[in-house]
């Protein structure tokens, strides 16, 4: 990493995205939620690259080798013809690298928005968010940290649809992370090739219950909406926590006595893994680390609490 001087520091252009939880159970491919932890970026133009981060993973955020969000943006300049200027970045990241939390969705999408704000490309918010979209490759993860709350979205011919609810729910949405990352091409190689008529005709059902569910806010309807046969059973050789916590959604389910039980409603892998993404009807109830560990026989496993996002910030 070679520093630089920023040559007018002036006000930065300011970015703050979310992070986020794809497939939510069936939805695979299709659904994403944005979660309160942040990227957060401010740039100015400089006389050369440079980045200070903080915050999760700092090291590797600060590298100015192969990071996704300066390739992302002078990629993307370089399509359009324009040359990019060499930007001063100062990051802050709570994002979990590698864990099923969208950390790639945002880092494309920032280098996107620099794109079009550095280059004065002046494209509208529709064709940031498709150009990102492209960029992944699928559509869940990027709409949801652009447009917030659960964000249902389907890509066809480069063309994007999406629509959005539950920005304004105040469930709590706690992530129990695995000390080891999970690349997504790893996961996505462990699926078939093609699944049995009554498990997609099964994951259609529980989707369409799950949107219905946000957009409601009927919590009582997540146990069963999150239901997933598509991804989750094929993936839990590489994401063992997932058959640990599953079961705290059953209503069922023995717990210690020592512990109050906070009221779970669904309980999910968390993009392609390894990160398990348990919903409650409260935001971060105190005593859910304690009732986790405890189901994941681990007492230093690290447990993230957060709420529902309204989505990117810019300016």
């Amino acid at each position: 990493m070679s520093q630089s001087t920023t040559t007018d520091r002036g006000k930065p252009y300011h970015l703050r995205l979310p992070a986020t939880s794809a497939n939510l159970g069936p939805g695979f491919d299709a659904l994403g939620l944005a979660m309160a932890l942040y990227l957060t970026i401010d740039a100015w133009v400089a006389d050369g690259f440079y980045i200070e981060a903080t915050g999760r993973d700092a090291d590797l955020c600060a590298r100015l080798e192969d990071n996704l969000i300066l390739t992302t943006y002078v990629d993307v300049l370089a399509v359009a013809g324009v040359l990019a200027p060499r930007l001063h970045l100062l990051i802050n990241n709570e994002i979990p690298l590698g864990m099923g939390c969208g950390s790639s969705a945002s880092a494309l999408l920032a280098g996107v928005f620099l794109a079009n704000h550095f280059g004065n490309l002046g494209w509208t918010g529709q064709q940031i968010l498709e150009e990102a979209c492209i960029r992944e490759g699928h559509p869940d993860n990027v709409a949801a940290c652009y447009l917030g709350g659960m964000t249902a979205s389907l890509m066809s011919k480069n063309s994007l649809s999406t629509s959005t609810c539950g920005e304004n729910l105040i469930w709590g949405l706690n992530l129990a992370m695995p000390p080891a990352s999970l690349a997504t091409e790893k996961a996505r190689a462990l699926l078939p090739a093609t699944y049995p008529r009554e498990d997609v005709v099964a994951n259609i059902q529980s989707t369409a219950l799950l949107v219905a569910a946000f957009a409601q806010g009927r919590g009582d309807l997540l146990r069963i909406a999150m239901q997933d046969r598509i991804h989750q059973p094929y993936r839990m050789k590489v994401c063992p926590l997932l058959p640990l916590l599953l079961p705290l959604a059953d209503s069922s389910a023995t717990l210690s006595p020592k512990i109050a039980s906070p009221r779970i409603l669904g309980v999910a892998l968390s993009g392609a893994g390894p990160s398990v993404l348990i919903i409650t009807e409260d935001a971060k109830p105190s005593a859910l680390p304690a009732m986790i560990r405890e189901a994941a026989g681990d007492e230093s496993l690290e447990v993230l609490q957060t709420t529902i996002s309204m989505g990117a910030l810019e300016g």
